[in-house]
């Protein structure tokens, strides 16, 4: 990130906040996810159709979709700590909410020119997101809620999108791969909110984390990420079996490896450490996914 602050000194300060506000970090995470879902769909065969469709589908979805998301929430919460996928936010911009909207619907224009069912998908989001940061209704101080917002919208939908880029409808083996990875963020979600729980209390959101507790919240994760590979487990066994399925276990191990230490020691576990070790134990299971699911 102190590259990324590097090149912004070129342009106005307040357009490095706006850009900062967006999270670039985070971008090549939520395009990887994107990608599984295009992997799957495309069955590894890339013509210049799918190809396209990949390209326009991360930019819209991760580029104008989840920054724009992202930029929503900062503008509502105004967060002067560490926030996830940027440490030291600057100031919020007065005319954040503005740009993020901006971002969300031109998104949605170009969404429309990809697919139908992407257009659809897409435009769920943007309610979502919308939904979860903006009053009365901001699921995101709800606890239940905001988990299940993020689950459909991050560990579901993005990897849907992906797959409905190119404009396929979902088959059964989708239907147990989706469900696996709705676990699979409802167990990270709570990772995000761990190391910002005095900040959410001071503002009087009541997060899964706060109404669970950390050690209450690190059991949530540890049993949603049994159900998530139970899922997986599922979809392979019934529709691919091969010999890359193995590699999923691998995938299994590292979440374990980072929630069980993390959960041991809970009053020294550095909080926000472990959230960035568990989005590597995510890229293991995107990957352990496409090669088990594909090869």
């Amino acid at each position: 990130m102190s590259e990324m602050r590097s090149l912004l000194r070129f342009l106005p300060h307040s357009w490095g906040a706006y850009i900062l506000h967006m999270r670039p970090r985070a971008f090549p995470i939520v395009a990887a996810h994107f990608s599984v879902g295009v992997i799957l769909a495309s069955e590894l065969r890339f013509t210049p159709e799918v190809i396209w469709r990949w390209i326009a589908g991360i930019l819209l979805w991760a580029g104008f979709g989840h920054s724009g998301t992202l930029a929503l929430n900062s503008a509502i919460d105004k967060d002067k700590w560490d926030i996830g996928y940027l440490s030291d936010p600057p100031p919020v911009p007065r005319f954040l909410w503005a740009y993020a909207l901006i971002l969300l619907f031109l998104g949605g224009v170009g969404a429309f020119f990809v697919s139908s069912r992407f257009f659809t998908i897409y435009t769920v989001c943007t309610v979502m997101a919308i939904l979860y940061s903006v009053p009365p209704m901001r699921l995101k101080a709800i606890a239940g809620a905001d988990v299940l917002n993020n689950s459909l919208g991050y560990g579901a939908f993005t990897l849907c999108g992906g797959w409905v880029a190119l404009n396929r409808e979902l088959n059964p083996m989708m239907w147990l791969v989706l469900p696996a990875f709705f676990c699979l963020f409802a167990a990270f979600y709570p990772l995000t909110q761990i190391y910002q729980y005095d900040e959410d209390k001071k503002r009087g959101d009541r997060t899964l984390v706060i109404a669970l507790g950390k050690r209450g919240a690190l059991h949530w994760a540890i049993f949603m990420v049994i159900a998530s590979f139970a899922f997986l487990g599922t979809a392979i066994w019934k529709y691919h079996f091969t010999a890359w399925s193995l590699v999923v276990l691998a995938a299994f191990v590292m979440w374990l490896a980072v929630l069980v230490p993390w959960i041991t020691h809970i009053h020294t576990y550095p909080e926000q450490k472990g959230m960035y070790r568990a989005l590597w134990a995510w890229a293991l299971t995107d990957i352990s996914v496409i090669l088990a699911l594909v090869l």
